[in-house]
């Protein structure tokens, strides 16, 4: 059973998309180059629609080496959840509920910095003979409305080196802007009791994109300074990077 209390549907239409800011000849341009694609790499590459809430194209990977209906593969957004049906149970619902938290993430970001991440999960999925093999999938933003909001999503699905035996679903967010990654599994949730005020102002100020020239200009103290607060935060949260520490604060009330 799932432990988050919105659906991903409900959390993409929190974004409020306009039909007024899409422009859908551009996704028919971005359809031809993917199929050219899967024709050339023979993997399993699909898009999904946050303004329709539905996927929009699928690769016929997804027939040829996990062994998917091709009629429905190739009429995908009429089939709802067809896609996820044969992913392990026990892992459906941890990725359901992983993509949730992330997507709760990324959207208590500034808006220009949400469609800066790329999520890789690794998962275990039936292949064309009806075994469960692990693939590796990496969803990021393809599309952006005119004004700035993620409108279509990509998934790219490979076979996961080693096929290592594990119940657990795998995810690391990778930050395109700057290269920082962390693992939600790795993540403690700690509470945080020890941050001083100005720590805080400074996490919140590291959630909206500022760089340390900016902190240190904004609060009239030296870059020096900053530098020496963001090490603390990062040594009192226990994490390693500013990406797990904005997560960490918003999951533990400090980022509203």
């Amino acid at each position: 059973m799932s432990v988050t209390d919105v659906t991903r549907e409900e959390l993409w239409a929190k974004q409020h998309l306009s039909c007024k800011n899409i422009d859908y000849a551009v996704w028919e341009r971005d359809k031809s180059m993917l199929r050219k694609l899967s024709r050339i790499n023979g993997g399993c590459s699909f898009v999904v629609d946050v303004y329709k809430g539905c996927y929009a194209y699928a690769s016929t990977g997804f027939v040829d080496w996990l062994g998917y209906d091709r009629h429905k593969i190739e009429t995908l957004e009429k089939q709802g959840d067809y896609l996820e049906s044969r992913i392990h149970p026990h892992d459906r619902s941890l990725l359901e509920d992983l993509q949730v938290r992330l997507g709760k993430f990324i959207y208590n970001q500034p808006l220009e910095h949400r469609n800066d991440y790329c999520n890789v999960y690794s998962f275990r999925i039936l292949n064309a003979r009806g075994n469960y093999v692990r693939v590796t999938s990496r969803h990021q933003v393809l599309e952006q409305s005119h004004d700035g909001k993620a409108w279509l999503i990509i998934g790219n699905m490979s076979m996961a080196p080693g096929q290592k035996e594990s119940e657990q679903v795998e995810c690391t967010v990778l930050n395109l802007r700057n290269g920082e990654m962390f693992s939600p599994g790795v993540v403690i949730m700690n509470p945080v009791v020890s941050l001083t005020g100005r720590e805080i102002e400074i996490l919140r100020l590291i959630q909206r994109g500022f760089l340390s020239k900016e902190i240190a200009d904004k609060l009239c103290i030296s870059i020096h300074t900053v530098h020496i607060h963001r090490q603390n935060l990062l040594r009192k949260l226990g994490v390693h990077n500013s990406l797990e520490a904005i997560r960490l604060g918003q999951e533990s009330g400090l980022l509203s």
